[in-house]
């Protein structure tokens, strides 16, 4: 059985329709739904962070880093 795992919850996420801890019998399946989740949530949500697909395990954990992701240019005009 392999298991798709959301360990950082976000409100976005809370909010949407997704679900967390999704049992698969096929590992492939279970990757292929984790990328479309992931994908997701990288495209739909509201962008403040940047979901990433980990195997851990028999399980596919999706995350993120807890610091937001920085929206700065990188010109120097944002500090």
């Amino acid at each position: 059985m392999h298991k798709i795992v959301v360990s950082n919850q976000c409100g976005c996420f809370k909010r949407s329709d997704l679900k967390n801890n999704i049992s698969f019998e096929s590992k492939d399946d279970a990757l292929e739904k984790a990328l479309e989740m992931k994908n997701t949530m990288n495209t739909e949500f509201c962008g403040k962070h940047e979901f990433q697909v980990v195997e851990f395990g028999d399980n596919f954990v999706i995350s993120f880093d807890t610091e937001p992701k920085s929206t700065c240019c990188g010109n120097g005009c944002c500090g």
